[in-house]
């Protein structure tokens, strides 16, 4: 019963599907991986990659990937604090803070994560490589390394 309160409070969205072929004696057997975001768009974010021989049942094993690997973000007044630059693998994600009815500008892989994370305003750009994979991992990064005025007045022993 609280697994299915759980479930209902979160949002999926599938960023990605790969399909990847093994060339057997009787023709190609096909397996696939789906890339799976869940958020509950109030500062919780998640991400999971779920490999099986069918679409559904892979997108079913990412789903659950990502419920177990959440993390808080922090989000204020629908944007980022501050501007913040991630490296992932061969991404180099730039993340930063927009004025209220911007929107979020940003690519296919980017958007999932910051819709689901809560963020209504924003403005995104990549460098480097543009796989899903490293750009969801990247903008969760940079997420998560975002500072609060509380954190920052601690460090500086304003608090």
């Amino acid at each position: 019963m609280e697994r299915e309160a759980q479930v209902s409070e979160f949002e999926d969205k599938v960023v990605h599907i790969n399909r990847c072929a093994k060339v057997v004696k009787g023709g190609r057997r096909f397996s696939f991986s789906a890339l799976v975001v869940v958020g509950n768009k109030n500062g919780k974010i998640g991400v999971g990659l779920g490999k099986a021989k069918e679409v559904s049942e892979a997108i079913r094993k990412g789903t659950e990937a990502a419920q177990r690997n959440l993390v808080e973000v922090h989000v204020q007044d629908g944007t980022i604090a501050h501007d913040i630059e991630v490296k992932f693998g061969a991404t180099r994600i730039l993340l930063m803070p927009a004025a209220p009815g911007t929107g979020v500008i940003a690519g296919a892989a980017a958007r999932a994560v910051l819709e689901l994370a809560g963020v209504r305003n924003i403005l995104t750009k990549i460098h480097g490589s543009s796989n899903p994979s490293t750009v969801v991992y990247a903008c969760i990064e940079g997420l998560k390394a975002q500072k609060n005025k509380q954190a920052c007045a601690i460090l500086r022993g304003n608090a």
